[in-house]
């Protein structure tokens, strides 16, 4: 049985800590159980795999071995990976879990309080999809929140739309990892529309010598180079990752420009928004203009969309945007934000990672999808309210 939180009644925070509880116990209801991962975590896979949303702000320390830790940031990462180490790895198993997360928010608290579920292994993602936007509703529900704006996107349409593209595999890789730097992709997007970048880049002799080369012995090379010379991380970035940027420059240093044509398309593509059923027609309708074989992705879309219907959730007041994307490297696919419109702040957002878990040690690939829920925020918002 889970032991649930008790303030103490002298606690400022008692009133919200006893409402968050409440809010984990629908969440075990409805089959998701309760998670506890430690508050000290390895740091190398936030590091790795978060982006630099995250990087920038995680509280970092070292163990007695030298070990790089940290302060948990959230809880995606680490719930993860306690379930890669469980006897369910692998099979359908939803979690939540509640307790403090750990960031430099500047003269905010670097301590907050945050919920949530991450469900892992299921195949049904369009209704798995529509089930954690309905459990996210139901978070700021509960918090007296009845009719946030919903904000959505999906990051595996502008994957499709990157992969039928006529464009270099290094353009494709880097312009699907800058879909959440919102500055990158449209930098990416003007590089690759002129014949050349702008002026040179740096290490253009060792540029040159990576073009055209075996990606996995260049890869070896920069990465003994790198160690040779006594570089074991930069700015967060690991040796590996500082070697694939190499690659990826030498890479990128070599393609022709992007027709115009297809550089309006992709700026089409992001412009798209409205409600997801208005995006599905615009969307199917810039394919057909456009050549591209989209309806894979298309449909999958339009399946999560029936999916949230089924649910009762108002499709009128979700909000869907081609460029939305969450600044997390690790979504793969349907990505959401619930605000209060007063707010800049987010008070659940959450989204599809499938990739994550293969990236984390899984030896096979496992469908996973989640959401984050500030509690304080949450708080604040409602205390607003009653004021």
């Amino acid at each position: 049985m889970t032991k649930p939180l008790i303030p103490s009644q002298t606690d400022p925070r008692a009133e919200t800590l006893v409402s968050a509880d409440s809010l984990l116990a629908t969440y075990e209801r409805a089959g998701y159980a309760r998670a506890h991962p430690a508050i000290l975590q390895p740091a190398e896979p936030f590091l790795d795999l978060s982006g630099e949303d995250i990087r920038a702000r995680m509280f970092l320390t070292a163990g007695r071995a030298g070990e790089e830790l940290c302060l948990r940031p959230d809880f995606t990462i680490p719930v993860s990976r306690d379930y890669l180490a469980s006897s369910v790895a692998g099979r359908p198993q939803g979690y939540c879990y509640l307790g403090p997360v750990f960031r430099d928010r500047g003269a905010l608290p670097g301590e907050f309080l945050q919920a949530g579920i991450e469900s892992f292994g299921r195949a049904d993602k369009a209704e798995a999809d529509a089930e954690t936007l309905a459990l996210g509703l139901a978070a700021t529900a509960h918090f007296g929140r009845t009719a946030p704006t919903v904000m959505t996107g999906d990051v595996a349409l502008f994957t499709a739309l990157v992969s039928a593209l006529d464009l270099a595999p290094g353009w494709k890789r880097r312009l699907v990892k800058d879909f959440n730097r919102k500055a990158s992709l449209a930098q990416d997007l003007e590089r690759l529309t002129l014949h050349a970048p702008n002026g040179k880049a740096d290490y253009q002799g060792v540029l040159a010598a990576l073009a055209g080369s075996d990606p996995k012995a260049a890869r070896a090379l920069v990465t003994d180079l790198l160690s040779i010379a006594g570089i074991s991380a930069v700015g967060g970035r690991t040796v590996g990752e500082i070697a694939d940027r190499f690659l990826e420059q030498s890479t990128l240093g070599a393609s022709a420009a992007l027709p115009r044509d297809t550089h309006d398309l992709v700026v089409r593509f992001l412009g798209i928004g409205g409600t997801p059923d208005d995006a599905a027609i615009a969307m199917r309708k810039l394919a057909r203009e456009g050549g591209l074989s989209l309806d894979a992705a298309l449909d999958r879309f339009e399946a999560r969309n029936a999916d949230m219907k089924k649910r009762d959730i108002d499709m009128s007041r979700v909000a869907f945007s081609c460029a939305f994307g969450r600044g997390m490297d690790y979504y793969t696919g349907f990505v959401f934000e619930l605000r209060d419109g007063a707010s800049d702040e987010p008070l659940v957002a959450g989204g599809r990672y499938d990739d994550l878990l293969t990236r984390l040690g899984s030896p096979s690939p496992i469908p996973a999808v989640g959401f984050s829920v500030w509690i304080e925020r949450l708080a604040a918002s409602l205390a607003g309210d009653a004021s």
